[in-house]
């Protein structure tokens, strides 16, 4: 008797941090750089849960039109502090600003993650509230140098050190604050008959 074939699993994500957290599940997958153009959809001036949304169904959708038997998850992030977006620094002093921006406040991180298969498609968001401790410049500079977050929107890495830079944190599911809501994923994956550990 042969085995069930299941579809096969793409990550639309070239996002070292979500590879990571997607090889937790035990699921054979493969990372594809998604085809899709983020710059057009930021400038439309939508709110920030609405701009994560639609960047993720664009990130799977791009992927899932190339292959439409594959099983694509697409994933977006933003941090959004008190009407801003900040997007990944790139640079040391970006970061910096970033962090002093956010000392001492409260910021929402909203990750929101579109599944496709075929013609079903699921979509989870999750929005967390971090309140980061007041920190001096000094702390900040020793941070960025230690932990170099300079992919990473917020310019934390909260999966290393920069779990120590807040007081609170409000979650359902803590990995979708580092990239890739599993809790949702695993569900979503066990209605489409894959099978976890």
């Amino acid at each position: 008797m042969n085995p069930i074939r299941r579809p096969e699993v793409v990550l639309a994500s070239t996002s070292p941090y979500r590879r990571a957290l997607m090889e937790r599940l035990g699921i054979p997958f493969r990372c594809e750089p998604p085809n899709f153009d983020e710059s057009s959809v930021a400038a439309d001036g939508l709110s920030p849960r609405l701009l994560a949304e639609t960047l993720a169904i664009g990130k799977a959708e791009s992927l899932s039109r190339l292959d439409p038997t594959a099983v694509v998850v697409g994933c977006d992030q933003i941090v959004h502090l008190e009407g801003r977006i900040l997007g990944k620094p790139g640079g040391i002093p970006q970061a910096v600003a970033q962090l002093e921006a956010m000392s001492g406040r409260t910021h929402e991180l909203i990750t929101a993650m579109v599944v496709i298969s075929g013609e079903q498609r699921f979509a989870h968001t999750d929005v967390a509230r971090l309140r980061m401790r007041r920190l001096d410049r000094r702390r900040i500079e020793r941070y960025v140098e230690s932990d170099r977050p300079l992919d990473c929107a917020g310019s934390y890495k909260i999966e290393e050190r920069g779990v120590v830079l807040f007081e609170r944190i409000e979650s359902e599911d803590f990995t979708a604050i580092t990239g890739l809501p599993l809790l949702a994923l695993t569900r979503i994956l066990a209605e489409l008959g894959f099978e976890t550990p």
